[in-house]
């Protein structure tokens, strides 16, 4: 991404990005691209990888990232334990209250946070957080109010975007470990 999509940014939206300590995500239609197969007992949902090398980043640059889902899937878990993410909540119910949990056991409050989400349910977290991000492909209603639409579509490095947005915003683009090695 080049820095032209961050260097466009409103200067209050940029000082957003550059207070996230907790990144939150929705999974179905922002990790995925919406799409479940399922078979004979077997869920299959496609992950972008590129979404997930910009979380383990983040992760190795201090942010928290945390994925709340009103959907349980084994997929999902596969995923994020993959991945090394450990703030999982797949249960149906307020995301709300399920934010509260994770922000308690990780000492963090509702100004660190970041949110990105797609469809309907995600409404109440749009609400809540100081940083609601759409997905370019989400449901109107959250597009109308959130505080960036990622040009990339969920599941298609929507993520990544957003992962390397909160790095250029805390000046930490410029110095991972990738670009010091020549990778």
């Amino acid at each position: 991404m080049s820095y032209t999509i961050f260097d466009s940014l409103h200067p209050e939206l940029q000082n957003r990005f550059k207070r996230v300590k907790l990144f939150l995500s929705d999974v179905d239609g922002v990790l995925t691209d919406a799409t479940t197969l399922m078979g004979k007992g077997i869920e299959l949902k496609k992950f972008h990888v590129m979404d997930g090398l910009g979380l383990r980043i983040l992760m190795e640059n201090g942010i928290q990232v945390g994925w709340i889902s009103n959907r349980p899937s084994e997929a999902t878990a596969a995923r994020a334990e993959e991945l090394g993410i450990t703030l999982l909540s797949q249960q149906r119910g307020d995301k709300i209250l399920f934010t509260e949990d994770i922000l308690k056991k990780t000492g963090l409050s509702w100004e660190d946070t970041c949110y990105i989400g797609d469809d309907i349910v995600d409404i109440g977290m749009f609400r809540k957080t100081p940083l609601a991000i759409a997905v370019r492909n989400a449901h109107p209603l959250l597009i109308e109010m959130a505080d960036y639409v990622t040009i990339k579509k969920g599941g298609n490095g929507a993520i990544r975007e957003v992962c390397e947005l909160i790095l250029m915003a805390q000046n930490k683009w410029d110095n991972l470990e990738f670009f010091k090695r020549g990778l």
